[in-house]
């Protein structure tokens, strides 16, 4: 399989659209060449190079899905809740489980002799500085996630905590207020730290490693190459590659729809505007059109420039509310929500003999899903931006990073929230719709017009850049792992992107959008599960740094 001779400088390319490792690294040798299955062609002045059976199949399925869905929204939407039920119901144990495995590969790299491996080569250098970095992995990562659920999650398992009952983590603290608070921030920061980014963090780092140290095509295939060799360029991996498209698509539509009614509902909260369809169908279209803008631009001026403006205004909203709110509360609530996780960690991640089956199976199995179905995208794009890195500088930064961030903003949002509901009493935050809370909560704050109005630009400019890199994702896999393919197909996808969320907020709404970002995530665990072991024995075949 490797050519362990085969350390070539920097002059020497490997393939079009991949550039060569910069010092030692072990190349695969194969005699495959990137884009050479490649339908090249020119239509009108539309240049195209297109993988003809990944964009074919992949591209058709999603369009037939759309129009079906669209034709049948009466009776779909049953069908997507019977869907999530059974998956979520009976593969929660499968899901947790998988997550976990990745969490201790993740941790054993960092601390292992292996996490001083270079990616791109023992010479290579980054790409993006450390702030273009980080602003564009956690943009990409999870930003509408965590304005729409930032403080849904902590209130509700606040709530179903002190309420008791199977909808409760860990069975819950009934009657307790402080217990209640403390399960509910752990059970949130569960959710959106240590494994979301773990799930992440080994997609990324396996497409980085065959890519960039090894020569391989940026595209899920080639993770594949240790176990199925030669075999991974025909239709195993057509399939994988296929089921990276699709897992990707219905995780960003998941998003997208749940960005399109928190930013309709805040826009009716603060102007009026009508709660309908139509204005989400008409938010989704607008911010595709300003996505494909952005995808005109390029990575440099249009991805890491808005990824940049959004974290800058995350940042200023996040400060503010610490700054006015209950700011001691946030400040020692960060380190005891951190013990409280750490406490609550190992019952909170056993996939088995659990009694609290509606959490287990509802909020973890639907969120473990929902991140996998996101990885091969949030990877792909982690992967292409972070050349240059160590491995264990990678994963201390896409893996501990977020997380502590992820912490801090649950807790200032979601400890505030629950601060004005246990302290002062205010039941609108407790009581309003999961897509309102969070203007509800700010309400309470003063200039809450202009904060409000802050939070819907975060949640558009979050949609935006969603948009741009999964397009930018999709294209790569959909060109055979080609990393300039035209910019005409990456406008396909997009349009693609926002057609999907149409049709599941249409036919189904939320459970539509959960239903299908479970279906895709599925498949694609077993898909994550395999490329841990390639993972090792490709970091365990590149040359050992002094």
């Amino acid at each position: 399989m490797d050519n362990p001779d085969s350390k070539r400088s920097p002059e020497e390319p490997v393939s079009e659209g991949i550039p060569a490792p910069e010092g030692a690294a072990n190349l695969i040798d194969t005699d495959y060449v990137i884009g050479q299955d490649n339908i090249t062609t020119s239509t009108m002045g539309v240049n195209l190079d297109l993988h003809g059976k990944v964009f074919t199949i992949s591209s058709i399925v999603v369009l037939l899905f759309v129009i079906l869905t669209l034709a049948l929204q009466d009776t779909i939407a049953p069908v997507y809740s019977a869907i999530f039920g059974f998956l979520t119901g009976n593969l929660s144990w499968f899901f947790i489980l998988a997550a976990n495995i990745f969490v201790v590969l993740c941790l054993g790299l960092i601390v292992s002799p292996l996490g001083k491996i270079r990616i791109g080569g023992a010479d290579a250098k980054p790409d993006f500085t450390y702030v273009g970095w980080f602003s564009m992995l956690f943009a990409a990562g999870m930003g509408i996630g965590l304005m729409f659920f930032g403080v849904n999650e902590p209130l509700t398992h606040f709530g179903t905590s002190f309420d008791g009952g199977s909808w409760a983590p860990l069975a819950g603290a009934e009657g307790d207020t402080a217990a209640a608070a403390a399960l509910g921030m752990a059970a949130t920061i569960f959710h959106w730290g240590l494994h979301p980014w773990a799930i992440y963090a080994v997609v990324a780092l396996s497409l980085a490693l065959f890519s960039f140290n090894k020569g391989l095509p940026l595209s899920m295939r080639s993770v594949f190459y240790p176990i199925l060799g030669e075999r991974v360029w025909g239709w195993p991996g057509h399939v994988i590659d296929i089921l990276a498209v699709f897992a990707t698509l219905f995780g960003l539509a998941t998003s997208l729809g749940l960005g399109a009614t928190q930013a309709a509902a805040g826009l009716s909260y603060l102007f009026g505007a009508p709660e309908t369809d139509i204005t989400m169908i008409l938010l989704i279209i607008g911010i595709t059109i300003i996505a494909i803008g952005s995808i005109m631009a390029g990575v440099d001026k249009g991805v890491q420039l808005l990824s940049k403006i959004n974290i800058a205004m995350a940042a200023l909203l996040l400060f503010f509310v610490i700054a006015v709110g209950p700011t001691l509360l946030i400040a020692t609530g960060f380190f005891e929500n951190l013990i409280n996780y750490a406490v609550h960690l190992p019952a909170l991640s056993n996939p088995f003999g659990r009694e609290d089956a509606n959490f287990s199976q509802g909020w973890t199995a639907f969120y473990w899903a929902w991140w996998i179905s996101w990885s091969p995208y949030v990877g792909m794009f982690i992967a292409r931006v972070s050349r240059g890195r160590t491995v264990r500088e990678f994963l201390i930064s896409v893996l501990l990073v977020p997380s502590l961030v992820s912490v801090l903003w649950m807790t200032t949002f979601g400890g505030t929230a629950i601060d004005q509901y246990v302290s002062q009493g205010i039941e609108a935050v407790r009581d309003a719709g999961v897509d309102l809370q969070l203007f509800i909560m700010l309400e309470q704050l003063p200039l809450s017009q202009i904060t409000s109005f802050v939070a819907i630009l975060l949640v558009v400019i979050f949609f935006v850049t969603s948009s741009d890199s999964g397009s930018l994702v999709i294209d790569s896999i959909t060109a055979g792992g080609k990393v300039d393919a035209p910019k005409p197909q990456r406008v396909f996808w997009a349009i693609i992107e926002g057609a999907i969320a149409i049709a599941l907020l249409l036919g189904g709404g939320l459970t539509a959008l959960q239903t299908m970002a479970v279906s895709t995530g599925f498949p694609f665990t077993i898909i994550l599960l395999v490329a841990c072991y390639a993972i090792i024995k490709g970091l365990m075949s590149e040359p050992k740094p002094a």
